[in-house]
C-alpha cells in the first residue's frame, strides 16, 4: 500500500526499502544502536514494514512482527530528526493501526521514554504481567548488553 500526505509517502512494500537509510535511523537510537545491519536485515525480513520517504529520501520507519490474525509487536519506529514535528509520527502510527493485515490484531510495544505519545493511540498497560526472555548474546538492543544474563533470576 501507498499513503501520500504532501511531500511525503508511506509504503508498506519491502522492496522500496533503503537499507542504508534504515540502519542509521536505527543506529541513531538507544535500542538498535548496536544492532548489525545482517540482523537490521533479518529483522526486515520478518516484518511488516513501513517506510516513510520525504520525496525519494527516506526519513522514518517502522516495523510490526505480526501473525496477521491476533497479535502484533510494534517495533523500531523511528524519524528522522530533521522532519519530526510535522506530525509525521502520528500519521505514521494511524496508518499501521488501520492497516488491513493488523486490524484484528493486539498490538503490543515497549517504550523507555514515549507512553504519552502512543496512549493517545489506546495503547496502555498489558492487562496482565508482561514477561521477557533475552537470550545469550541478544543483539536487538535497549538496555540488554550483548552477552549478558539480564534474563536470569537469583
Amino acid at each position: 500500500m501507498i499513503w501520500q500526505r504532501g511531500e511525503y509517502s508511506l509504503v508498506d512494500d519491502c522492496d522500496k526499502i533503503d537499507l542504508d537509510a534504515v540502519a542509521s535511523l536505527l543506529h541513531s537510537t538507544y535500542w538498535a544502536s548496536n544492532r548489525p545491519k545482517e540482523t537490521i536485515v533479518k529483522t526486515i525480513e520478518h516484518s511488516l514494514n513501513f517506510s516513510l520517504f520525504h520525496r525519494t529520501q527516506q526519513v522514518g520507519f517502522a516495523r510490526v512482527v505480526t501473525d496477521h490474525a491476533t497479535v502484533g509487536y510494534l517495533c523500531d519506529v523511528i524519524i528522522s530528526a530533521d522532519h519530526r514535528g510535522h506530525g509525521l509520527g502520528r500519521w505514521l502510527l494511524e496508518q499501521i493501526l488501520n492497516h488491513p493485515a493488523l486490524r484484528t490484531c493486539r498490538i503490543d510495544l515497549f517504550t523507555k521514554d514515549a507512553q504519552e505519545f502512543y496512549r493517545a493511540f489506546g495503547f496502555g498497560p498489558h492487562r496482565y504481567t508482561n514477561m521477557v526472555r533475552y537470550p545469550e548474546n541478544y543483539m536487538g538492543g535497549g538496555d540488554v548488553a550483548p552477552g549478558s544474563a539480564a534474563n536470569t533470576a537469583d
